[in-house]
């Protein structure tokens, strides 16, 4: 019987997160996160589905998710996954690209995919010192390379993106499940914001974000509970704060989307003195 193995670690001295699954088959589905996703694939093959374009991704291709960027992926080949990726805060990389152009702004990435990329190579190492916990300031050179380049070959300049692309046509009903994700919403609500009927409401918002209404505000609410596990709030009071109706489904759909379940993401932060890493094997049957 195969075991999955799923690791964490959190980068201190850079700020970002650092994913790495093995055997994992697990599918995600459609969802977005607030920040941004650079990963690539070790192991197996996958169908993704990125902003309503699908590709198949293989070993050595690199993915870029900018933050609102609607996606979901699936293994396609009978074999398990294995992945890398770093998870890269707003804020942070506008410090980035400050630190690397003199500007500061958010980078909007145009390609999703990079396939097989020569910059894959340098990304598995950023992670394993990341993983190790390497101190040296090498860790960081390669951190700014890589996102130089990255920025210098794919990227433009974006200060709006969240506010061009997620809300566009239902500007008033995403600012509403922004700010009432721990609310009981109703659809009827939220046709009414938009002026239309709860049906069209609900296939045109669908259809023109790539997401349900409902997984656009589960999506919110995960990422509001990440930010108080952070702080080391419990993933009961998490779930009440951010509109579960109990903990089990709040942990059902954080594993879904995150790949962890609250408690496991919440230890990465518990001990500062310590680099986060937080193995996590589960018998897959």
């Amino acid at each position: 019987m195969e075991k999955e193995i799923r690791t964490v670690c959190y980068d201190s001295e850079l700020h970002i997160e650092a994913y790495r699954f093995q055997g994992v088959m697990q599918k995600f589905p459609n969802h977005f996160h607030d920040y941004y996703v650079i990963g690539f694939i070790e192991a197996g093959q996958r169908y993704l589905l990125c902003k309503n374009h699908e590709y198949i991704i293989s070993p050595g291709d690199i993915t870029l998710f900018n933050p609102g960027d609607v996606h979901s992926c699936e293994q396609i080949d009978g074999k398990t996954l294995d992945y890398r990726c770093i998870n890269i805060k707003k804020e942070i990389m506008k410090k980035t690209a400050f630190d690397i152009t003199g500007q500061e702004f958010l980078s909007n990435f145009s390609q999703p995919v990079l396939y097989r990329s020569d910059l894959a190579n340098s990304l598995q190492e950023l992670h394993k010192m990341i993983c190790r916990g390497e101190t040296d300031f090498v860790k960081e050179e390669l951190y700014l390379f890589l996102i130089g380049h990255l920025i210098q070959e794919y990227a433009g300049n974006d200060t709006s993106t969240r506010e061009q692309n997620p809300c566009s046509g239902f500007k008033s009903v995403c600012n509403y499940l922004e700010t009432n994700y721990d609310k009981s919403i109703t659809l009827d609500e939220l046709g009414s914001l938009a002026g239309m009927s709860k049906y069209h409401f609900l296939r045109s918002f669908t259809k023109e974000r790539g997401i349900s209404p409902y997984s656009y505000l589960q999506t919110i609410r995960i990422d509001k509970a990440k930010k108080l596990l952070e702080q080391g709030t419990s993933p009961a009071d998490a779930a009440l704060c951010t509109g579960f109706s109990d903990q089990s489904h709040f942990s059902n759909f954080f594993k879904k989307l995150i790949g962890l379940t609250p408690g496991q993401y919440m230890r990465i932060f518990m001990n500062e003195e310590q680099k986060g890493e937080i193995p996590y094997d589960n018998q897959r049957h």
